[in-house]
């Protein structure tokens, strides 16, 4: 059963890396890329280059409120990892009041229309609460009208071997006319890895010649403040001397200039850069780079992203683990094959 995928919302590929290397044993069972869309073009590129290098014109670079859903090829199966800034616990959480929220309608007509036999939609945590808590049961009633069963869960990619912790809502929908029951994967089998960000960073060494690989400059002021911030701590645990102290009003996001543990995953990458907000490094003075936040979000080093360093920030941060969407995806591929595999009941009430 060879699936062919279509994506709203693509980003640079996350999600397409692992479902086009989802690999269960059996070449009947496979997902190959059919279009994409995205309204960056920086983001298009990057997909072009690394899913799709010999069919660039399946990505369409375009604002999803005037694409012409119609016109898009058939598909057996849709991933859309619908824009999370209004559902975010780091934004102001406008959830379907913002510009953003309404975006996941796109992905709703994408079902109607063109009736794909499963899909895997991906947000933030903070989509459960959004609108009191409206926002995501009216999403999951317009999926189930659509025709599926859903399967909902919070995924905590580092329990799954991902050196980063990263948590984010993950639904998979079966057409309710195809008789089989997908389960959430266990990271039961996961839990050996060694997911530090030390060791995701440094073995092996990147290539001296890896591709978004610059290193960040960083001001004497930045420098020295880091010098008295220890792994794990930020700005605001760190026994600061007063001329390095911020004064900032309101919340204390805990990633300001926040150093990693070592021993530990990452906290979660994402696309913010400005006002000490970059991921920086445990031992040396200095923000990470792009190469070295990739390998947080399990991009194989050979994945080359297009654009400025800030447009690449960007992409990484909004990307869905390769590895942790191969995982959900070689799931949903053993389910369609009836192959049992290790599973675990989910942790959200639909």
């Amino acid at each position: 059963m060879i699936f062919k995928l279509g994506e709203l919302f693509c980003g640079p590929g996350g999600l397409a890396w692992g479902a086009t290397h989802a690999d269960i044993g059996n070449p009947d069972y496979k997902i190959v890329h059919e279009w994409a869309n995205d309204y960056d073009e920086n983001t298009c590129q990057t997909y072009r280059r690394n899913i799709c290098p010999n069919a660039p014109t399946t990505v369409y670079h375009a604002d999803v409120r005037k694409f012409d859903l119609k016109k898009l090829s058939k598909i057996d199966a849709f991933a859309f990892g619908f824009p999370c800034n209004d559902y975010s616990v780091v934004g102001e959480q406008k959830g379907m009041d913002g510009v953003y929220g309404p975006l996941y309608s796109y992905g709703i007509k994408v079902l109607h229309l063109h009736k794909p036999q499963w899909f895997l939609a991906e947000n933030v945590g903070g989509l459960r609460n959004a609108n009191e808590g409206k926002a995501f049961t009216r999403i999951l009633d317009e999926m189930r009208d659509a025709g599926y069963m859903l399967y909902p869960n919070l995924y905590k990619f580092e329990n799954y071997g991902i050196p980063q912790a990263r948590h984010r809502i993950i639904i998979v929908g079966i057409q309710k006319d195809i008789n089989i029951e997908f389960k959430i994967p266990s990271y039961e089998p996961y839990l050996e890895i060694d997911n530090t960000c030390k060791t995701a960073i440094e073995t092996p060494p990147i290539p001296t010649n890896a591709s978004n690989n610059e290193a960040t400059k960083q001001s004497a002021t930045v420098v020295e403040r880091l010098g008295y911030i220890k792994p794990g701590q930020n700005a605001f645990t760190a026994d600061l001397p007063a001329h390095l102290r911020l004064h900032i009003s309101g919340a204390k996001i805990s990633q300001i200039y926040k150093r990693l543990d070592p021993n530990k995953p990452a906290y979660t990458v994402t696309g913010s850069g400005g006002g000490g907000t970059h991921i920086y490094h445990w031992s040396e003075p200095r923000a990470l780079t792009n190469r070295e936040r990739a390998r947080l979000q399990t991009f194989p080093d050979t994945f080359v992203f297009e654009g400025s360093k800030e447009s690449v920030r960007k992409q990484i941060g909004m990307a869905v683990p390769c590895q942790g969407a191969q995982i959900i995806f070689e799931a949903i591929l053993k389910t369609f094959a009836r192959i049992p595999y290790e599973s675990m009941d989910a942790n959200i009430e639909e």
